[in-house]
C-alpha cells in the first residue's frame, strides 16, 4: 500500500515552521494514541504520524524527503535507509502527558521514546554535494574530497567513560517502569533508564575525549572514483563512510550529490547533447562545410543549400555515456541563421542588387497574392 505524503499526514503545508509541525503532531499523538484513544485504527494513525514527525522535523531529513520523498529512506531503491525507531519522542510525550511519562510505546511499531539502547545501532548516514565541471561529469574523473564525520572515540573505544559496571538503577536492562497520573488516567510506562541512557551500563568515569558520547569528530580526505555521465542531482553512495556505529553497529552510508556546471557552447539534455551553430546569409543560401566541437573532437559538417534558423543535424553517438548502460546518447546542432546589424557600403550594394532580382519563394507570394484579394 502505498505511503500518504507526509504533509498531508500531520495537516500542514509543505512550507510549515518546525513550531507548527510540532504542533500539528501533538495534536494527533493526543488524538489518536492508543492508551486514549477507542478508535478502530488509532494505533496505525499513531504511527503513521509519528514516522512523519520523525522526518519533517529533523533539517536533513526533511531536504531528503522534499527531493525524492519516500524513496529516499527506501533501502531498495538506494535511499538512506532512515531508521525510524531512532528517533525519540518522549519530549513530545512528556510536554502531552507530565513531565515524567516516558513516551515507551514500543508495542506500537516502535516508534517510541522508549527504546532500550544496549542493541547495536547503525551509524547515520551523510550527504555532501560536490561539483564538477561539465566535462568532469560526462567522462568521470577522480576527485579528493574532504569530509567531516563522527568516528569512535580512540580514548574509550566508543564506550563512553571508565570503569564499567552494570546499572544500579535498571539492573542491566536499559529501561525503567515509571507511573504517572495523567489527565487521562494512570498509566505504568517502559521508559529509557535516565542514569544510563538505556545502555545498561555506567562508568566511574566519563571519558574526556568525547565527553561520554563515544564518538567524535574526525575530518579526513578521500578520494573518489566518479563514474562517466552523472548529472545534477545524482548521488553517489559510499558505503560504510558515514558516522560510526555505536554497541558495535555497523557505519552509515555517505552520499554524495553532485551539481555540474554549464559548458560555454554545449547544453545537455540527458544523454543528449546540443550546440547551437551560427551561419551567416551567404553560407545558408549557398551551403558550406563547417567544422564543429564534439565531445570527442572536432567533426566536418555539411551544411545543404537553403538552411534555416531552427534546422537541426543529428551526430549519432556523440552524446553521453548512459549511467547504467554505457549506451551514449547524440549530438544535435541546431542551425542559427544570423542577420548582421551593421553593414558597409560595398555590403549594402550587394544586398540592394541582390533585392532586384527574385529570390522569393512561393511563401511570399501566397501572402502577397491574398493581400492583392483584400484591397
Amino acid at each position: 500500500m502505498n505511503k500518504r505524503d507526509y504533509y498531508e499526514v500531520l495537516g500542514v503545508p509543505k512550507g510549515a515552521s518546525e513550531k507548527e509541525i510540532k504542533s500539528a503532531f501533538r495534536k494527533l499523538a493526543k488524538k489518536y494514541h492508543p492508551d486514549v484513544s477507542k478508535e478502530p485504527d488509532a494505533a496505525e494513525k499513531f504511527k503513521e504520524a509519528q514516522e512523519a514527525y520523525a522526518v519533517l522535523s529533523d533539517e536533513q531529513k526533511r531536504k531528503q524527503y522534499d527531493q525524492f520523498g519516500h524513496a529516499a529512506f527506501d533501502q531498495m531503491n538506494g535511499g538512506a535507509g532512515f531508521d525510524f525507531s531512532d528517533f525519540d519522542f518522549s519530549d513530545i510525550f512528556s510536554e502531552l502527558f507530565g513531565g515524567s511519562f516516558g513516551g515507551g510505546f514500543s508495542n506500537f511499531g516502535g516508534f517510541g521514546g522508549g527504546r532500550q539502547t544496549t542493541r547495536a545501532r547503525r551509524g547515520s548516514d551523510r550527504l555532501m554535494r560536490v561539483d564538477l565541471t561539465f566535462d568532469e561529469a560526462v567522462f568521470g574523473c577522480k576527485k579528493e574530497i574532504n569530509i567531516d564525520f563522527y568516528d569512535e572515540c580512540d580514548e574509550c573505544r566508543g564506550k563512553g567513560g571508565k570503569g564499567e559496571k552494570t546499572c544500579s538503577t535498571c539492573h542491566g536492562s536499559g529501561m525503567v517502569t515509571m507511573q504517572q497520573n495523567t489527565l487521562f488516567g494512570a498509566f505504568a510506562t517502559r521508559t529509557t533508564c535516565p542514569d544510563c541512557k538505556g545502555k545498561g551500563k555506567t562508568y566511574e568515569s566519563t571519558c574526556s575525549h568525547c565527553r561520554g558520547t563515544g564518538s567524535v569528530r574526525k575530518n579526513k580526505d578521500l578520494e573518489v572514483k566518479i563514474p562517466a555521465g552523472v548529472d545534477t542531482g545524482n548521488r553517489l553512495r559510499l558505503a560504510g563512510k558515514g558516522d560510526s556505529g555505536t554497541n558495535g553497529g555497523e557505519n552509515g552510508d555517505l552520499y554524495l550529490e553532485f551539481r555540474v556546471k554549464e559548458h560555454p557552447l554545449f547544453e545537455r539534455d540527458g544523454n543528449d547533447i546540443y550546440l547551437e551553430l551560427p551561419l551567416t546569409i551567404t553560407e545558408a543560401v549557398l551551403g558550406c562545410k563547417k567544422e564543429i566541437p564534439t565531445l570527442y573532437g572536432n567533426v566536418k559538417l555539411t551544411i545543404e543549400p537553403g538552411a534555416n534558423t531552427g534546422d537541426k543535424h543529428r551526430l549519432k553517438g556523440k552524446g553521453v555515456e548512459d549511467l547504467h548502460s554505457g549506451s551514449k546518447g547524440n549530438m544535435y546542432v541546431i542551425i542559427n541563421v544570423v542577420i548582421p546589424n551593421k553593414i558597409d557600403k560595398k555590403q549594402k550594394k550587394l544586398f540592394e542588387e541582390l533585392g532586384s532580382t527574385d529570390l522569393k519563394t512561393a511563401e511570399f507570394k501566397e501572402i502577397e497574392n491574398y493581400l492583392k484579394k483584400n484591397k
